[in-house]
């Protein structure tokens, strides 16, 4: 421990132990415990780094007007003091441990009321229990009754603790056949005596846990339900994790109750069942030890239940678990979640004897409740594209029919289908309108694109999503995902054949009307959408180059991108902004040369930086820029580009908005790659955001000596490169900082590596200006000791490369400013500070003590 710490550390002990001091902050106790668990970890010891701990804590366990907090932050404190043999074995001695976690005491006290100490004493405990004395003292204590009363607390946060601390217990101890107990080593093996009482300990707590399980997982009455999903909770947590003679004891002891409650069908409890009966599922080689297959049969039975949405939920849970072996199940279980959609829409989802199914009956009253109809429906969509992968010999009817079912019931929904199945109108119209269920059908149309035989679908899919995108009552969430399916299933089609000159038509008036719609939030879409299309390439069987161009015609994109750049909303031009960059792509790829269009679209976006109040266009502004470098055929010689990216470098290192800084050394990111990618010493940091920066390495030989790095160099500060990692250096934001220096540190070991002197005098006559007036500029010449003069000051490029101490930079932008401001002595500093505070004279009543607790 630092000596600054250990110095200061038994003051705050006392200030804690005193009775109703305040805090600095309601997070100190925590933090403390952070800082002691860090030690603990690391090796060290507590109680011998801390002497002072064993006093505050005896101290503070004697006086019940302490406040609730510190005297949980004890009980928490003196587990994790007990959590090495050592250390318990010296608490045992000045019995400490039976006077902090003494029940009765607490109780007498009156304390044991506050939910902040009963979770102390559990989580003290949980962390104690780390070896087989503590499991002993737990047990011989009697900690195990009152542990398993606290599962059905009515803290939720006391009630957790409870439940993961019984699993921490059989789980942890559980035996090992060739240790006896988790945590024994060879030398305690050869203890006979302590092995013994180890092993008698933790069959003990077994057997009362187990014999809690078999009396109370069956609730009794409707009251006591909570406490049976306690019980499933924690079954759940150990089956998942219990090696094979745990995982058979507890079967076997739950395994009765397990089916009683399954008989007992209660709709409360179906969910955290099926997670216990598909753990167990999951447990490895089940199938061979449960006697009778009984989890087996629990598990279909779960499947066979009478309440329709019970019996649906136990379906989805059962897929989701992916058991996809078990082909009965599964089967069942797909036949189970395709029944509302197969009621709803007509389908013959289930075959041609599916109305003879005895559940379709009690399943069409249940859909005729609206609520159930749109739950029980939603549910069946969530799981229709993870069913329509499954094998066929699985499914009842071909994958490409559910597409069709979906299809189906998006139309019954925007009210197009005015026919509904027979005895099943009550159950359409509880849809109709329903933007649940539209947003939940348009979501599985969307992963369906890809499952066996959707393609087929493709003029039908397109079809009903523009009737949705024209349909004027569609809400913004909706017209959202309506695009977003439009776009994925375009991106899948073999070609765009299926593109009528009525669709183009319809599609460009559709556009141009929603790129004006009231609503931001459709504008917003729509932009997107324009730019979502303008970046999949179309079909090598069109002759057009994006799907944008095919859909909507080259001259549509950008007119309306170009109006969108000056819309009201900051969300919407930013989307414009990037949608263009999108559209504009094909045409950087190919090398072609700016149009009058893109030249005026470069003026607007450059207004944009320097103009735009609202952080997110001005953000989006320099990653068109970056993108468009990436995108380049050949960045270098395209004059509009490189001027461009010198007024982006000088503004957007000057933005307020750290993540347009960001963004802006991204493309200085980029400038350097491209310079220097040819020089040895050259390294490309780990985040470089574009993939192209790996490719210039094997495009370009390396050079064996700096040759070159001068031009290379005087282009960089010319552009302004440099000037921009400068500014990033010193910026007051970390992750610029953290950005600027490992670029810097990239070019310094490319422009002037260890060596003579000779080896880089070109280098170091190129130099850059600091420019005067404070700012970055005053403080790069104060770390350089360079004088400042009413004006700028020029200096060597490689000189202050290196005198910058970018290597200690690094380390200490690596560890974050927390080491320096949230360090454990800034904590201990700030709680006596405080306390000192509230004890002057001159306090006023109410005054706020400020401190900077992290």
């Amino acid at each position: 421990m630092d000596a600054d710490c250990a110095s200061l550390l038994p003051g705050v002990c006392a200030v804690l132990a005193a009775s109703g001091r305040s805090l600095p902050d309601d997070t100190s106790l925590e933090k403390l415990l952070d800082w002691f668990t860090g030690l603990t970890e690391a090796g060290g010891s507590l109680l011998e780094a801390c002497p002072c701990l064993l006093e505050f804590i005896s101290t503070v366990v004697l006086n019940t007007a302490v406040d609730p907090g510190v005297l949980s932050f004890a009980l928490r404190l003196t587990g994790l003091m007990a959590a090495t043999e050592d250390g318990y074995e010296k608490l045992q001695e000045r019995s400490v441990l039976d006077q902090v976690f003494q029940l009765q005491r607490w109780r007498e006290a009156g304390l044991w009321e506050d939910p902040c100490l009963r979770i102390g004493w559990i989580l003290g405990l949980r962390s104690m229990l780390q070896h087989p004395k503590a499991l002993c003292f737990f047990v011989q204590s009697d900690f195990i009754d009152p542990l398993l009363q606290l599962q059905t607390d009515a803290s939720l946060f006391v009630a957790s603790a409870a439940n993961q601390m019984l699993a921490h217990i059989l789980l942890f101890f559980q035996p090992v056949p060739s240790l006896g107990c988790n945590g024994v080593d060879k030398k305690e093996e050869d203890d006979d005596d302590g092995t013994k009482r180890a092993s008698a300990a933790y069959a003990a707590a077994l057997a009362a846990i187990s014999g809690y399980l078999k009396e109370s997982l069956v609730p009794k009455k409707y009251t006591a339900l909570r406490q049976s999903l306690q019980i499933l909770k924690l079954l759940a947590l150990l089956l998942a994790a219990a090696g094979p003679p745990l995982c058979d004891g507890l079967l076997q002891t739950a395994g009765d109750p397990l089916e009683d409650l399954v008989a007992a069908g209660c709709s409360q409890l179906t969910l955290p069942l099926m997670d216990v009966l598909l753990a167990a599922c999951s447990s490895s080689g089940f199938n061979q030890r449960v006697p009778d297959q009984r989890v087996g049969r629990l598990l279909s039975s779960m499947l066979d239940v009478n309440e329709p949405a019970d019996l649906l939920h136990a379906a989805a849970a059962f897929l989701r678990r992916g058991h996809h072996s078990d082909v009965v199940n599964t089967t069942r279980a797909v036949r189970i979640l395709l029944l509302p959609l197969h009621i709803v829409t007509g389908q013959t989802l289930l075959g041609t004897n599916a109305t003879a199914d005895g559940r379709r009956s009690s399943a069409v009253e249940q859909l005729k409740c609206k609520t159930s109809c749109i739950s029980m429906t939603c549910v069946t969509l969530t799981n229709a594209p993870r069913i329509a992968l499954l094998p066929l010999g699985v499914l009842p009817c071909a994958p490409d029919l559910i597409v069709t079912a979906v299809l189906s019931l998006l139309r019954i929904c925007s009210g197009v289908s005015s026919s509904s199945p027979p005895g099943c109108g009550e159950v359409c119209r509880n849809v109709i309108g329903s933007g649940k269920v539209q947003k939940c059908a348009l979501e599985a149309l969307t992963a369906l694109d890809g499952s066996p035989g959707a393609t087929e679908k493709t003029s039908e899919v397109f079809t009903v999503l523009m009737q949705y995108l024209e349909n004027p009552d569609s809400d913004p969430t909706v017209l959202h995902k309506s695009y977003q399916a439009f776009v994925k299933w375009t991106g899948v089609c073999t070609d765009l054949s299926f593109v009528t000159d009525q669709l183009r038509l319809d599609l460009v008036e559709l556009v141009r009307r929603r790129a004006c719609d009231m609503r931001w939030e459709v504008r917003d879409s729509t932009v997107e959408f324009l730019g979502q299309l303008a970046g999949l390439r179309a079909s090598a069987a069109t002759t057009e180059g994006t799907a944008s161009d095919a859909l909507l015609g080259a001259r549509c994109t950008t007119p309306l991108l170009k109006e969108a750049l000056q819309d009201a909303e900051s969300y919407v031009r930013a989307s414009a902004v990037s949608a263009l960059a999108k559209s504009l792509t094909h045409g950087w790829q190919q090398g072609a040369a700016p149009s009058e269009d893109e030249k005026e679209i470069v003026s607007r976006l450059l207004e944009i930086l320097s103009q735009d109040t609202e952080g997110f266009p001005r953000r989006a502004v320099v990653q068109y820029f970056a993108s468009w470098f990436s995108s380049s055929a050949s960045p270098s010689s395209a004059p509009l580009l490189m001027r461009c990216a010198r007024s982006v470098l000088s503004q957007g290192s000057a933005d307020l908005d750290w993540e347009v800084k960001v963004h802006t050394l991204e493309l200085a990111q980029l400038l350097l790659d491209e310079a220097f990618s040819g020089h040895r010493g050259y390294r490309k940091v780990s985040d470089a955001p574009h993939p192209r920066a790996a490719v210039s390495e094997l495009t370009r030989a390396p050079r064996a000596s700096p040759e070159g790095a001068e031009s290379d160099l005087a282009a960089a500060v010319e552009l302004g490169v440099v000037a921009a990692l400068l500014s990033g250096l010193v910026d007051c934001d970390r992750p610029v900082g953290l950005r600027a220096c490992r670029l810097l540190m990239a070019l310094r070991d490319a422009v002037c590596p260890p060596g003579p002197p000779d080896a880089t005098a070109a280098v170091a006559t190129v130099s850059c200006e600091l420019p005067g007036g404070g700012g970055w500029g005053e403080e790069i010449r104060k770390t350089l000791g360079v004088e400042s003069g009413e004006g700028g000051a020029r200096v060597s490029v490689c000189e202050a490369l290196r005198s910058l101490g970018l290597d200690e930079r690094l380390d200490v932008l690596t560890r974050s400013s927390d080491h320096v401001h949230n360090s454990p002595l800034s904590l201990l500093q700030d709680i006596l500070t405080a306390s000192a505070a509230h004890t002057r004279a001159d306090t006023q009543p109410g005054e706020e003590v400020i401190v900077d607790c992290y």
